[in-house]
């Protein structure tokens, strides 16, 4: 009976709009005292997600989202740092300059394709799956998010990364050095500069989703709806 009247309750949402749907799901009984029901949680969640996602994208593919943060500036990776001190020391320190200024460029313009490929992920969302994510640790959202998108990101991120370091010939001039200093290295570096780039982008989009993560976890203030004060002020959010 109860499994029939859930179903009819369901039945007149998918007729009555979204908002009737949002008042039917945040009246149903809660499956545990204190706790909010699991349809609650993983609307909750969702709105989480997607709120703290499209925050992020927003923030990292505005002009110096990536050159003016400290944490997430790309530079050039550790093994090229005496290659690159070399450079600067014969003069070519404004060639550098331009390589290190595209690859951030590129991650800024890539990171305008990220909000909606988080929120595919979100959609595809189970139940169980919310209840795990809300269940587990601060960044349990964010791996479920990296083991989710990934790999669109990444198809997505390496072909304005490659565009926008062919801007200065970057791509080039990397190989060019990089190739002939492998010959005779120990260490060698990777040729491609843009699945380097490409990586350290993703990376720090996912830093980011992690401290949205953290903060709406952590901080009531950032827990703007109601549905969201339900669902992590909960004991199941708190208690993890």
């Amino acid at each position: 009976m109860k499994h029939l009247c859930l179903a009819g309750l369901l039945s007149v949402a998918l007729l009555t709009g979204c908002e009737t749907t949002q008042q039917i799901i945040n009246n149903l009984p809660n499956t545990t005292t204190g706790q909010p029901n699991s349809f609650q949680i993983a609307s909750g969640l969702k709105e989480a997600l997607t709120i703290g996602t499209q925050n992020t994208a927003s923030r990292l593919s505005a002009p110096n989202g990536f050159f003016a943060n400290a944490m997430l500036k790309i530079l050039m990776p550790p093994e090229a740092q005496k290659v690159e001190s070399t450079l600067r020391n014969v003069g070519l320190g404004g060639v550098v300059d331009k390589a290190i200024l595209a690859m951030n460029r590129g991650a800024e313009e890539a990171a305008k394709s990220a909000a909606p490929i988080f929120v595919n992920a979100i959609r595809q969302m189970s139940i169980t799956d919310a209840i795990g994510i809300l269940r587990g640790g601060d960044f349990a959202a964010t791996n479920y998010f990296k083991q989710k998108t990934t790999a669109a990101l990444t198809s997505s991120f390496r072909p304005v990364i490659e565009g926008a370091l062919k801007k200065v010939d970057a791509t080039k001039y990397w190989a060019d050095v990089f190739s002939l200093y492998n010959k005779f290295s120990k260490t060698p570096v990777n040729t491609d500069l843009t699945a380097y780039v490409t990586e350290r982008a993703i990376s720090g989009i996912f830093h980011e989703v992690g401290l949205e993560e953290q903060k709406i976890r952590r901080d009531p203030a950032a827990r703007v709806t109601d549905l969201l004060k339900t669902v992590f002020g909960s004991p199941l959010a708190q208690n993890r």
